[in-house]
C-alpha cells in the first residue's frame, strides 16, 4: 500500500492511497484525512480502508503531488555502506580515520538534515548551493516512523551534499549538507508489509544532462553495514520525535571525483517496491529574508 501527500481542491496537503495510476482519497467522515494520521492508524492497514474513498478516485497525472511529509524531522546516517566510507576518506584526508572508525563504531554517524520547510518532493527542483563547487545526489533508504517510533514505511530520499565544504573541515558538515531544498522525498510512503524484504531493496540512481546519462550506479540495501533496528534505536536513543521521523539510511552510491551536478540536470532514484523520485536542479542564492 502507498500513502501520498497531495493538494486538494481547498490547496491543503491531505493523504491518499495510490493504486496503479490513481489516487484515491482517505477522508473521516467528511474530512480529508492528514499524512500523520495515516502513519499514526493504531491497526496499520486495517484502521485505512474504512477510509478509503473508491468512487473518489483521481487520476495520478493530474494530482499535485507534496513532499510525503507533516512536521516530521528528516534525520540521516552516514558511513553505513562501503561506498561511502572511501568516498568519505576520499573528500577529507584530515579525517579519513575517523570516517574508517565510525563505520565499525557500535555508534552510528547520525544528524539532522532537514525540517519539513527544507524538503521537496517528485517533481520539484532541488538545490546545489551557490557557494559550493562539488555537489553529489545521495540516494538513500528512508524510514518512516511514526509518533510511536515504530517503523511504518518507506520513502526514497536524496540527501543533497556539497562535498567540497565538508572536505574542507569535517565540523562544516551541517553546511554542506543543511541548507533550503537540500533533501528529496518521495514521490509517496509504501507501507512496510508491502515492501521487499529487508535486505533485498534495489537502489538505482541515474542523472540526466542534456538528455544523455551523466551518471547512473546501483547498489542494495543488503550492502547495508547496519540494521533498520539498529539505526532506529541510536535515533531514538535520548531524543523524542512526538511527530516521528524520517531516517535516511545512507548511500552506497557515490559518483567518481570529477563528477559534479550541473543546474538543469534531472536526478532519477529508483527503488523498488517505491517507485522513482525525480527532481530537476537548480542554483540559484535563496532571497533575502524580511
Amino acid at each position: 500500500m502507498k500513502i501520498c501527500k497531495y493538494k486538494n481542491a481547498s490547496g491543503q496537503g491531505v493523504a491518499g492511497l495510490v493504486r496503479e495510476q490513481s489516487v484515491l482519497p482517505l477522508r473521516y467522515g467528511s474530512r480529508d484525512v492528514t499524512l500523520s494520521e495515516v502513519l499514526d492508524a493504531p491497526h496499520g492497514v486495517a484502521s485505512i480502508q474504512p477510509w478509503v474513498q473508491e468512487a473518489a478516485k483521481l487520476e495520478l497525472a493530474r494530482v499535485e503531488l507534496l513532499p510525503p511529509i507533516d512536521q516530521q524531522e528528516v534525520w540521516a546516517a552516514g558511513v553505513t555502506y562501503v561506498r561511502s566510507k572511501a568516498a568519505r576518506m576520499e573528500e577529507s584526508e584530515s579525517a579519513a580515520s575517523c570516517y574508517d572508525r565510525v563505520y565499525v563504531s557500535p555508534r552510528p554517524e547520525l544528524f539532522l538534515k532537514a525540517t519539513p520547510h527544507r524538503v521537496v518532493g517528485h517533481g520539484q527542483p532541488i538545490r546545489i548551493r551557490y557557494d559550493a563547487t562539488w555537489n553529489v545526489p545521495e540516494p538513500e533508504l528512508t524510514l518512516v516512523l511514526n509518533s510511536r517510533l515504530q517503523l511504518v514505511g518507506f520513502t526514497i530520499g536524496n540527501d543533497m551534499s556539497s562535498r567540497d565544504i565538508e572536505g574542507e573541515n569535517p565540523l562544516y558538515l551541517p553546511q554542506a549538507k543543511v541548507y533550503d531544498s537540500c533533501c528529496g522525498l518521495g514521490p509517496w510512503i509504501t507501507l512496510r508489509d508491502a515492501m521487499p524484504p529487508d535486505d533485498q531493496i534495489g537502489i538505482q540512481l541515474r542523472v540526466l544532462r542534456d538528455a544523455s546519462v551523466a551518471f547512473a550506479g546501483e547498489t542494495s540495501s543488503s550492502q547495508l553495514a547496519r540494521t533498520f533496528d539498529e539505526l532506529i534505536h541510536w535515533l531514538t536513543r535520548e531524543n523524542s520525535f512526538p511527530h516521528g521521523a524520517f531516517l535516511m539510511t545512507g548511500t552506497g552510491i557515490v559518483p567518481d571525483s570529477d563528477f559534479t551536478l550541473q543546474p538543469g540536470d534531472s536526478v532519477e532514484i529508483t527503488m523498488d517496491g517505491i517507485g522513482t523520485l525525480q527532481n530537476s536542479v537548480v542554483q540559484n542564492p535563496v532571497p533575502a529574508q524580511g
